[in-house]
């Protein structure tokens, strides 16, 4: 089964994915961490029901990586926006055997405490136009969320628009269940709706 853990905004720099978040929902972001393997940097903001949202982009102090960027990053273009969700599992390889072929392979990460695995496709780019989500198996009790202030911020939808959205709905629904998750015909690209401190708002 599949849980969702968090979700990303990219950015064309951490400055401007990280921005975009806090105009968006009228909240700050924390310090993140760099991933070595990826070459990439973030922030990240602590929500409510065990869940955290991740600004994202390239460090371009950073050597270029070996292989393509997790998140599609390596062409991305435009204003910073939300771009991936990324579920949960307990057994990564289980999971990408339940599904189709094109969700990655799994790589081994680690920043501090923190070790993971995450299935990234060696072309960067996850099924559906990058709108399936990507795949995470935490190693150990570490979370990010254990270390995050609580912002007041809860995720109360979140849509996935794609011209055959309804398969990607019908892929992933033996594995996910989740309300707040929906599957709508469309122009690519996800939207997330929050409970806020101060009102009800939209992150696109």
């Amino acid at each position: 089964m599949l849980e969702l853990d968090h979700i990303a905004v990219a950015g064309s720099s951490l400055a401007a994915a990280s921005d975009h978040v806090v105009q968006a929902l009228g909240v700050a972001v924390q310090p993140g961490g760099e991933h070595p393997i990826f070459h990439t940097h973030n922030t990240l903001m602590g929500l409510e029901d065990g869940l955290y949202l991740e600004a994202i982009a390239i460090n371009s102090a950073a050597p270029d990586p070996d292989r393509a960027r997790w998140f599609d990053l390596d062409r991305f273009s435009g204003p910073a926006r939300l771009t991936n969700w990324i579920c949960r599992c307990t057994d990564l390889d289980t999971a990408l055997a339940a599904l189709p072929e094109g969700f990655g392979e799994p790589v081994d990460l680690e920043r501090g405490d923190l070790r993971w695995r995450m299935a990234v496709p060696r072309d960067g780019v996850l099924p559906f136009d990058n709108c399936a989500p990507a795949l995470i198996e935490w190693q150990g009790t570490a979370h990010p969320v254990q270390r995050l202030d609580a912002s007041g911020c809860r995720l109360t939808a979140l849509r996935v628009y794609h011209p055959a959205a309804e398969r990607l709905g019908q892929m992933l629904a033996p594995i996910l269940t989740d309300p707040r998750v929906a599957f709508e015909t469309g122009a690519v690209g996800l939207e997330a709706d929050f409970d806020t401190p101060l009102r009800p708002r939209t992150l696109r």
